[in-house]
């Protein structure tokens, strides 16, 4: 007679359609039909407890917020919180280890893989102790918080006024929105935010990430020699006879590399859900189209993106702080806070906590093609390179993909120069140079999404 493991969530309905409405909401984004109910119940566990541990120590928020409008309902799903280890376990089945999530410091939560225990949690990798986020805030905008405003006429003020507020009525634009900040000419001239969120909030940046990842590419280049057009990306696809080999780190920057990411073939799911690592899961990926020839957006062409960072910088204590002490510290960005997996790889796809006043850094950061306080962090003209349409593109009239970067340039009468990070749920940084300007909105949305060029 075949064994069945049971589990507390039932799970099974969550793909067949037999669920509720209120049930369908358990199963992450990313699940995939013909996934077991194992798999399922496991993954909407590692969601509860990485949102949770997350949104408390990365992003600040309060564990109503996150309950009341972050997660779908928990079901019979168990959460167990230790405020001071700052440890989430969240309990799925009656036979193996709760998921587990544990926040670092700097370098926040990171899941552990589905089936270990608490005694694991002593080997992940953690940045040294004398390693902390520095406290920017008294210092002039943008570095820091103060004189970060600047006042427009009467008439420009009124009609901004009624264009943000317009952002948050869910009708003009549609979504749900959090938070807007309107930058001109280096200085905040509209902020608003929902009354659970504030400038100190962080929020999931969801692929908005995949922007920073891209400004770690440029680093490493410019710091550490990484060559972004040498074939074989990582070390692990050189070895003679590995069609792998042809793959650059330019081709993952287009998302172009080829490797398998539709169906049950991408390994974000196994990575983000499960525990499974970019090296055991994502490095090794078999190729579905020649390297070059193909746009297909697959976020694990991020985290393998992060791992080339990590073979340039060949020193991985150095690299564990490098995302942190090479920009988003120098540039103000101090409630920015990127996960890694167990093995030390950044999820730089996403799994990034940042407020709405990081992004705007960022985008002065780009305005200014990567200099910042006279020190040039970017190679000069890398805001240009990731601001170009790659040589594949996606299907549609949709907007341009350049490096990991998306070109609104002509969308809805936009200047040719607009582009901009995005990520799920409505989160943008739309960069404008002709204009000298940076138009910042953060989301949660559901079905109906915000639409930002317009």
């Amino acid at each position: 007679m075949r064994h069945v493991v049971p589990f507390i969530l039932s799970a099974a309905a969550l793909i067949t359609g037999a669920a509720s409405a209120q049930q369908q909401l358990a199963a992450p984004l990313g699940v995939r039909p013909g996934d077991t109910q194992s798999y399922i119940a496991s993954a909407s566990a590692s969601q509860r407890a990485v949102a949770l541990c997350s949104g408390l120590w990365s992003g600040g928020q309060t564990r109503e917020l996150v309950e009341k409008r972050i997660l779908p309902p928990a079901g019979n799903l168990k959460t167990e919180i230790d405020e001071k280890k700052r440890i989430v376990q969240v309990s799925y089945s009656t036979t193996m280890p709760p998921r587990i999530v544990v926040w670092r410091n700097v370098l926040g939560c990171v899941q552990l893989p589905a089936g270990a225990t608490l005694d694991d949690a002593k080997f992940i990798p953690q940045v040294s102790q004398q390693v902390r986020a520095p406290d920017l805030d008294d210092q002039p905008w943008p570095t820091g918080d103060r004189n970060a405003t600047a006042e427009l006429p009467a008439s420009q003020r009124a009609a901004l006024d009624r264009l943000v507020n317009a952002a948050f009525d869910g009708k003009t634009y549609g979504g749900i929105t959090w938070g807007v900040i309107v930058v001109k000419d280096g200085k905040i001239v509209a902020e608003r935010y929902d009354p659970d969120f504030g400038m100190h909030t962080g929020h999931q940046t969801h692929s908005a990430a995949k922007s920073f990842a891209s400004s770690m590419v440029g680093i490493a280049k410019k710091k550490y020699r990484l060559d972004i057009r040498r074939p074989g990306a990582l070390a692990e696809w050189r070895k003679a006879g590995d069609p792998r080999g042809r793959i650059t780190v330019e081709h993952l920057l287009h998302m172009s590399s080829g490797l398998y990411g539709e169906g049950g073939g991408s390994p974000q799911s196994d990575i983000y859900y499960q525990g499974a690592t970019v090296a055991g899961r994502a490095a090794t990926n078999h190729l579905d189209s020649p390297p070059g020839t193909r746009f297909l957006y697959n976020p694990p062409d991020t985290m393998l993106l992060m791992r080339a960072v990590r073979q340039a910088v060949n020193d991985d204590r150095k690299f564990l702080a490098y995302p942190f002490q090479e920009l988003f510290w120098k540039i103000g960005m101090t409630r920015t806070t990127t996960s890694s997996d167990w093995n030390g790889d950044f999820l730089m796809s996403g799994q990034t906590y940042s407020t709405a006043r990081d992004f705007a850094r960022f985008g002065l950061f780009y305005l200014a093609d990567g200099v910042w306080n006279g020190e040039r962090i970017l190679p000069e003209g890398w805001a240009k390179y990731v601001a170009t349409p790659g040589p594949v593109q996606p299907s549609g009239d949709g907007p341009r993909y350049g490096a990991q970067f998306w070109l609104y340039g002509g969308q809805s009468g936009l200047p040719a120069d607009t582009y901009s990070p995005n990520g799920g749920q409505g989160q943008f940084a739309m960069i404008i140079p002709s204009r000298n300007v940076v138009v910042v909105r953060r989301g949660i949305d559901e079905a109906s999404g915000f639409q930002i060029a317009k």
